[in-house]
């Protein structure tokens, strides 16, 4: 994408000393474990996928959830079940915070333990619950789904990325146990497209991005995919909001048009509202990916 050049000069990279520990116990406690969750963004399934997670996986059962269903059109959605499926993979989608989608995800860590204890049936042992881990990036709603899936609230859940610090054992029913471990990201972001998308969907801490140079690219991203897929955007959703449209500027310029015309001039007052307004879903249902085979 010729989005990442302008921004090369100003690297996104966020490994904070807590994530970097918490990898190294969550390796350890991935031996104990029978069953992977593995929580993306719906608006951003593929800068969501923790490059690391097929090692340690292995073998073992992983379920894809997509969480702020809410987020995305029900087009969109159906465009990416189509596409995970043509890789073989299942997506289950979810809004946490609203428990929409959270039963089958239950059912499908749950049909994995069937699977499980057969096998320790087998060989003269007796059955336990399934053992099953939430993984993903900060803030992709980890917390929220660990609690609609226990039906009641245990674990700290909170829009600031980092919030979950230490692993613990939940026990959810006699069929399952839930690891509950704090969000990972890569050592090193290497593809900045990526993460200049964790920064707008505030996947990822916000010391490490300044807001004009992201608030620019959002307006980029923007554009780039009214230019590709019109008809999976809201209409105008800028326009509509602000009362001036982006399809004539660059997002850089459109960044201090807008500050001009609504913020006196304030630069970083007006890419904060854009990050507000977006994660709070007042631009309308905006996914800044779509399938690569659009």
């Amino acid at each position: 994408m010729s989005l990442t050049n302008n921004y090369k000069l100003n690297l996104i990279q966020w490994y904070p000393g807590h994530i970097a520990k918490a990898e190294k116990n969550l390796k350890e406690q991935l031996k104990l474990v029978d069953v992977i969750l593995e929580v993306r963004d719906a608006r951003i399934p593929l800068a969501t996928h923790h490059p690391q997670i097929g090692e340690w996986v292995g073998s073992k059962t992983r379920i894809l959830v997509l969480n702020r269903l809410d987020m995305i059109t029900p087009q969109v959605r159906s465009l990416w079940t189509d596409w995970f499926k043509s890789q073989g993979e299942v997506p289950y989608f979810t809004n946490a915070q609203h428990g929409q989608g959270v039963t089958a995800v239950a059912k499908a860590a749950q049909a994995a333990g069937v699977e499980l204890n057969q096998r320790r049936r087998d060989r003269g042992m007796l059955p336990r619950p399934v053992r099953a881990v939430v993984i993903g990036f900060p803030n992709v709603g980890k917390s929220a789904l660990i609690n609609r899936l226990l039906g009641r609230r245990v674990v700290e859940s909170a829009a600031r990325p980092g919030v979950t610090r230490n692993l613990r054992w939940v026990r959810i029913s006699d069929q399952l146990e839930l690891l509950d471990a704090p969000g990972v990201i890569p050592s090193r972001l290497e593809n900045q497209a990526a993460a200049l998308k964790l920064a707008i969907c505030d996947d990822i801490g916000q010391a490490s991005y300044d807001n004009q140079l992201v608030a620019s690219a959002f307006v980029d991203f923007l554009n780039e995919i009214h230019i590709t897929a019109n008809h999976l955007l809201p209409e105008s959703p800028f326009k509509l909001r602000y009362e001036l449209d982006s399809s004539s500027y660059t997002g850089e310029s459109y960044l201090e048009a807008l500050a001009e015309h609504r913020y006196n001039g304030d630069v970083e007052r007006a890419a904060r509202q854009l990050f507000t307004d977006y994660r709070k879903g007042l631009l309308g249902t905006i996914p800044l990916e779509l399938p690569p085979n659009l």
